[in-house]
C-alpha cells in the first residue's frame, strides 16, 4: 500500500474518533482561535524548534480538517525565540497582546524560566512541548500560586538524569564518570540533577567540566577528564558543542562510553560528528517507528508534509504533535476559550487523547502537570548508521505494547 494511501487511511481513523469525542461546534462568526507556537527555529537549538513547530502544525491541520475548535479555525501564530531568553520573554509578551488563547512550544530551559512566567500572569495556559528543566511546571506552585498556567508533555531531567545514571553505573558496572555541561541553564541544572542521581548511589563525579556554545576546544577538558581516571562521559549540552565531545574524544583516540540527555538525539549532532557520533546513548520518548497505529499516522504525515522522511529531532516533533492534541481536547471540553477553563479542562480532562508518544488518560490533575512522571514511558535510544534506534529490544517491546 502507497505511504499516502496508509498516512490517509489512518490519520481518516484518528480524525473520526476525535470527532466522536468532541461536544457539538459553537455556531458564530467570532474568528480564529489563535495559539501562539514559540521556539528557537534557527541557530544550534533549530533542529529541535523545528522538529517541534511541524509536530505541532501537523497536528493543526488534522484539527482543522476536522471542522477546527468550537466552529472556528486554529490558526498558529508562530515566532522565532532564537534560544535567547530575553528574546524569548519578548515573544510570549507579543503573542499575548496579539490575542492568543494559548502557548505552545518553547524549547530551552532558560527560554521557558524567562518567558512564561508572563503567561502565568496573563492566565494564559501554556504546554511546553520540548524544554525539559526540572523546575520547568514547579516555577508557579500553591500556596504563592494559587493555579499554575504552566503544563508539560516532555520528560523531565530528574528522570532522564535517572536513566542516564542507570544505563552508566547499574547496566555497564562503571563507576568513574565525568560530566561535561553547557553553561546554559539547561546544562547546569542538568549536571544539578546528574550529581544527585550520583550521589543516590554513593558516587561522585571524578570530572565535571562547563563548557560554552559554540566552544570549539573540547580536547583540553577530554584529558582532564581522561586524567582523572573517566571511564564515560554523561553529557548535558545541545547538538553542535555534543559534537564537539564526540569528535575531540576520537582525536585522543578515547573511545569510552559517551551518554547523555535526549539532546544527543539532535541532527546537528549526528551529522556533525559522523562516525564518532556512533554507538552514543540518551533517553527518547519517541524512536521513530511506525509501531502504533498513531505513530504510523505521524510518519505518514511527516514526510507527507516536509517531503523527508527524517524527522531532525524526532522526540521534539512527536511532543509538538501530542502537544496540540491535548489543548485542543481542552478547549472541546472547556466550550470556551478562557484561560481559565481551558487550564480547569487541562487538569480533568474527561476522554483519552490519542497521541504520538501515549494514549493520555487525564494525564494532569490540579497538582501535577507533567504527562511522563516515569521512566515507563522513556526509552533508550543508541546512535546507529547515522539514526537512533532502540538500544534495547526490551524497550521495543515495551513502545509497541498498548
Amino acid at each position: 500500500m502507497a505511504v499516502t494511501t496508509l498516512f490517509r487511511l489512518l490519520c481518516g481513523a484518528l480524525l473520526a474518533a476525535a470527532l466522536s469525542l468532541a461536544p457539538p461546534a459553537h455556531a458564530g462568526d467570532e474568528g480564529p482561535i489563535l495559539i501562539g507556537v514559540s521556539g528557537p527555529f534557527t541557530g544550534g537549538s533549530s533542529p529541535m524548534g523545528i522538529s517541534m513547530r511541524e509536530g505541532i502544525r501537523i497536528a493543526a491541520a488534522q484539527v482543522n480538517a476536522a471542522g477546527g475548535l468550537l466552529g472556528r479555525p486554529v490558526v498558529l501564530l508562530e515566532r522565532d525565540d532564537e534560544a535567547r531568553n530575553e528574546r524569548g520573554a519578548q515573544v510570549v509578551q507579543e503573542l499575548i497582546r496579539e490575542g492568543v488563547v494559548a502557548g505552545l512550544g518553547i524549547v530551552n530551559t532558560g527560554v521557558a524560566l524567562a518567558s512564561q512566567r508572563f503567561y502565568q500572569q496573563a492566565r494564559v495556559p501554556v504546554i511546553t512541548s520540548v524544554a525539559t528543566g526540572s523546575l520547568i511546571t514547579r516555577q508557579f506552585l500553591p500556596p504563592q500560586h494559587p493555579e499554575n498556567f504552566v503544563f508539560r508533555v516532555s520528560a523531565n531531567d530528574t528522570l532522564q538524569a535517572a536513566m542516564i545514571v542507570e544505563e552508566a553505573i547499574e547496566r555497564r558496572g562503571l563507576t568513574r564518570v565525568a560530566i561535561f555541561h553547557d553553561a546554559t541553564n539547561y546544562g547546569q541544572l542538568g549536571r544539578d540533577d546528574l550529581e544527585r542521581a550520583l550521589a543516590e548511589r554513593g558516587i561522585q563525579a571524578v570530572a565535571v567540566e562547563r563548557f560554552q556554545l559554540r566552544q570549539a576546544d573540547m580536547v583540553t577538558p577530554l584529558r582532564r577528564a581522561r586524567a582523572a581516571g573517566a571511564q564515560a562521559i554523561l553529557t548535558y549540552g545541545i547538538g553542535p558543542e555534543l559534537a564537539q565531545i564526540a569528535n575531540g574524544m576520537a582525536r585522543l583516540n578515547w573511545r569510552v562510553p559517551l551518554i547523555g540527555s535526549w539532546t544527543l538525539a539532535m541532527s546537528n549532532f549526528i551529522d556533525s560528528a559522523g562516525p564518532n557520533a556512533e554507538g552514543a546513548r540518551m533517553p527518547q520518548t519517541f524512536i521513530p517507528e511506525p509501531n502504533t497505529p498513531q505513530r504510523a499516522a505521524f510518519l505518514a504525515a511527516w514526510q507527507e508534509n516536509t517531503g523527508n522522511p527524517r524527522i531532525p529531532v524526532p522526540p521534539a516533533a512527536a511532543q509538538g504533535y501530542d502537544s496540540m492534541l491535548l489543548l485542543a481536547a481542552a478547549i472541546r471540553q472547556a466550550g470556551s476559550t478562557d484561560g481559565d477553563a481551558i487550564r480547569e479542562a487541562l487538569e480533568d480532562l474527561r476522554e483519552p487523547v490519542e497521541g504520538v508518544i501515549m494514549r493520555y488518560q487525564r494525564p494532569f490533575d490540579s497538582i501535577n502537570h507533567e504527562t511522563i512522571v516515569s521512566t515507563a514511558r522513556i526509552y533508550l535510544g543508541e546512535v546507529r548508521a547515522g539514526r537512533v534506534v532502540f538500544a534495547y529490544e526490551e524497550d521495543r517491546r515495551r513502545a509497541s505494547a498498548p
